[in-house]
C-alpha cells in the first residue's frame, strides 16, 4: 500500500470517527428532544460536540489509533476504541457538568454510546465489505473444506479471509460435534460431520481438505486420511501446537499431510531451568553419538550451554556428520570427538580419565532386532559388556549423572536386543545402589526416521519400485520423533532418581501397515504391499511396561518411573540365569570363555 493510499485510509477513519459524534448529536436530539432545544442548551450541545471531535482525533493520535496500531474492524481496533471514548465521556461529562449548570446529563450518557456504535458499524461494514469482496473475487484459491469447526478452524477462516493471496476458497466446514450443525463459521456453513466428508466435497466441488484440529489423534487422522483417499481430495494440517508461535496459525504452516502426523501431535513442555541445571556448565559425554538418537541428544544438550561436549562413537564418518551438524566445522581435530569401542574396557576407561565427563548419555547400541537373533554374542558384547564398561568406568570416575537409553523391547522381553537391554537396565540400577550415584535408565519405543527405521526401509522399497514388506496386518509399534525422544530423554535425566528406569509415554500404538499405505500415498505410485510373517523374537504389539511392573507418576506427565531389581556384574558374567530373568546365556554366546570379548559395536 502506498503512502497515499494510507493517509486517505486514515483521513477517512478520521473522518468517520468525527462524523459519527454528529451523528450521535442529531439521534439523540431526535429521539430525546425532537429537535426541541433553548438556544443556551444548543450552543452547549454543539460545543459538547465540538469537544469531544477534538478530543477523538488528538486521543486517536496519542493512543496511536489512527496510527495503524491495531488491524481495522479488529477485536483489539474496536476495544482501543471503546476505551478512548470512554475517556473522553468522562473528561467531558465532568467538566460540561461543573461549567454549565443547564447540561444535560443524558448528554454524557447517551451520546457516547450512539457516536461509539456509529464508529464501529463503519468498521463492521468495511471489514464485510473487503471480505465478501476478497471471497468473490478472481484470484480465489483452490476450494477447501475445513474439517473442525474449533479455535483452529476460526483462526484459519479468518486468515483465509483477511489474507489478499490466500491459497484456498473455504466452501464449508466438516466437524463431528453434533452440537455445532447449525453453526456458521465467518458466514460458512457446517456440512455435516466427519462421515459426510465425501457427500459434502463433492457436493461443493471441494479439492483440499484441511484438517483444523492441532492436537487430533492418530485414530481421526487415519480415518480422515482415508476418507480423503477415497475422494481424491488432497489432505493438508495444521501444524502441532508445539510448531505455533504463541499457538497461532499461520497459512505458510499448512502443510501436507505426512507419516508424523499418525503419531498423534501431543505438545511437549519441557522444564528447561530445571534441565539446565544438570547440563550448564558440565563435561557432557555422548555414547554413540552417530547414531539417530546420540547425535539428536549431542545437539540439543549443546543448546544447554554445557562446558564441553564430548562426542564418542566407533563409526567415524557418523562422527564426521554429527560434529558438522553441531558446529559447521566437522575437522574431527579436537579432544571432543573420540573414536572408541564400548567394547573396549581400557580404552574407555582411559577415555573417562583423561576427559572426566561430569555427565553421560549412553546411546551406543546394536539395535536391529533380526539382525540380533542371527548374531546373538554380537548383542551380548555390545549392549550388555559394552554397557558394563562404560557404567564401570563412569563410577569409577565418579561421574555425577549418568543415563542408560533402553527400550520397550526390554519389556516382557522375547528377543535378543529385549534381553541384552534389560540386563543393561539392571546393571544400571545396581551401580546406582552401589556407588550413590545417579544412574538412571529411559525406555522409549521405535523413532520415527531413525536409522535403519522403517521408514527408510518402506521408502526404499517404494523407490525400487516394490513390494514394500509388512510382516503382519494387525502388528502395531509405538513411535516417537526423535526430537520429541530427545527432548523427553533429557527431562527424565533430571527429574528421575537414582536407579530408576523411566518409560516415555509413546502416545497410542500405530499400525504399521498404516505407516505402509501413507508412504505408497505420498509417492503416488502403484506399490504392492506383501505380508512376510512375524520374525524370530518379534512380538505382534509392543508394551512399554511389562507384567510384573506398575508405573508410578513423576513430575512429568508423560514419564512414568518403573523399578527394576538390580544385579551384579558378578552374575552377569557368571551365568547366573535364576537371577537373570531366565536371559538364555547359551543363545546370547555368553559361554564361560568370551563374556569379556572387546572387539566391534554399533551406534543407536
Amino acid at each position: 500500500m502506498t503512502r497515499s493510499q494510507i493517509f486517505a485510509r486514515r483521513s477517512v477513519m478520521i473522518g468517520w470517527d468525527a462524523g459519527s459524534w454528529l451523528l450521535a448529536l442529531l439521534g439523540f436530539l431526535l429521539v430525546r428532544h425532537e429537535f426541541s432545544l433553548s438556544e443556551r442548551m444548543w450552543v452547549i450541545a454543539w460545543a459538547y460536540v465540538v469537544a469531544a471531535i477534538a478530543l477523538q482525533v488528538i486521543g486517536g493520535f496519542w493512543t496511536h489509533l489512527y496510527l495503524g496500531r491495531s488491524k481495522v474492524g479488529s477485536f483489539d481496533e474496536v476495544t482501543s476504541l471503546g476505551q478512548l471514548v470512554l475517556a473522553i465521556s468522562v473528561v467531558l461529562g465532568s467538566t460540561f457538568y461543573i461549567a454549565a449548570p443547564l447540561f444535560s446529563r443524558g448528554i454524557a450518557f447517551v451520546m457516547p454510546a450512539l457516536a461509539f456504535l456509529f464508529m464501529t458499524a463503519g468498521r463492521w461494514v468495511f471489514r464485510m465489505s473487503r471480505t465478501r469482496g476478497r471471497r468473490n473475487g478472481e484470484a480465489a484459491g483452490v476450494p477447501a473444506l475445513i474439517f473442525g469447526a474449533g479455535d483452529a478452524g476460526h483462526q484459519l477462516a479468518a486468515l483465509v479471509d483477511s489474507s489478499p493471496d490466500s491459497p484456498y476458497a473455504i466452501v464449508g466446514f466438516i466437524d463431528d460435534d453434533p452440537r455445532l450443525r447449525f453453526l456458521r463459521v465467518r458466514g460458512y456453513r457446517m456440512l455435516g460431520q466427519g462421515s459426510d466428508l465425501v457427500r459434502a466435497a463433492r457436493a461443493t466441488g471441494a479439492q483440499v481438505v484441511v484438517l483444523a484440529i492441532s492436537q487430533a489423534s492418530p485414530q481421526l487422522i487415519q480415518k480422515v486420511s482415508d476418507h480423503c483417499t477415497e475422494a481424491g481430495l488432497e489432505l493438508v494440517v495444521v501444524p502441532p501446537l508445539r510448531e505455533m508461535i504463541s499457538g497461532r496459525l499461520e497459512l505458510d504452516t499448512l502443510r501436507a499431510f505426512n507419516v508424523a502426523d499418525l503419531l498423534g501431535r501431543r505438545p511437549i513442555e519441557t522444564d528447561l531451568s530445571g534441565i539446565a541445571e544438570h547440563i550448564t556448565g558440565k563435561v557432557v559425554l555422548v555414547t554413540g553419538a552417530g547414531g539417530s538418537i546420540g547425535s539428536e541428544l549431542a545437539r540439543q544438550v549443546r543448546q544447554l550451554e554445557p562446558a564441553k561436549l564430548i562426542l564418542l562413537d566407533r563409526d567415524e564418518s557418523a562422527l564426521h556428520a554429527t560434529q558438522l551438524s553441531i558446529d559447521g566445522n566437522g575437522l574431527l581435530d579436537s579432544d571432543d570427538t573420540v573414536l572408541c569401542d564400548i567394547r573396549d574396557r581400557d580404552a574407555v576407561c582411559a577415555v573417562f580419565t583423561r576427559l572426566a565427563p561430569e555427565v553421560v548419555f549412553h546411546a551406543a547400541a546394536l539395535k536391529h532386532l533380526p539382525m540380533l537373533e542371527r548374531f546373538p554374542e554380537e548383542g551380548w558384547k555390545t549392549n550388555v559388556l559394552g554397557t558394563l564398561n562404560v557404567l564401570e568406568c563412569a563410577a569409577t570416575n565418579g561421574v555425577e549423572h549418568f543415563v542408560n537409553i533402553s527400550t520397550d523391547k526390554a519389556a516382557d522381553a522375547t528377543s535378543v536386543l529385549g534381553q541384552t537391554k534389560r540386563v543393561a537396565e539392571r546393571l544400571t540400577a545396581w551401580y546406582a545402589a552401589e556407588s550413590g550415584l545417579h544412574f538412571l535408565s529411559v525406555r522409549f519405543g521405535n523413532v520415527l526416521g531413525s536409522r535403519g527405521s522403517v521408514l527408510d526401509t518402506f521408502r526404499a522399497q517404494i523407490d525400487r519400485g516394490g513390494p514394500v514388506t509388512v510382516t503382519d496386518p494387525e502388528v502395531s509399534r509405538f513411535f516417537m520423533t526423535i526430537p520429541e525422544a530427545c527432548e523427553l530423554v533429557l527431562q527424565a535425566s533430571a527429574i528421575g532418581d537414582p536407579g530408576d528406569v523411566l518409560v516415555l509415554d509413546m502416545g497410542e500404538p500405530v499400525r504399521i501397515i498404516d505407516v505402509a499405505r501413507r508412504l505408497i500415498e505420498e509417492s503416488g505410485k502403484d506399490v504392492q504391499v506383501t505380508f512376510t510373517g512375524l520374525r524370530e523374537g518379534e512380538k505382534l504389539h509392543e508394551v512399554l511396561l511389562s507384567a510384573a511392573e506398575s508405573g508410578s507418576l513423576t513430575a512429568h506427565p508423560l514419564i512414568t518411573q518403573v523399578s527394576v531389581p538390580h544385579v551384579q556384574p558378578s552374575d552377569v558374567l557368571a551365568g547366573h540365569l535364576d537371577r537373570l530373568d531366565n536371559v538364555d546365556f547359551e543363545r546370547l554366546g555368553a559361554s564361560a570363555p568370551n563374556r569379556r570379548t572387546t572387539t566391534g559395536r554399533g551406534s543407536r
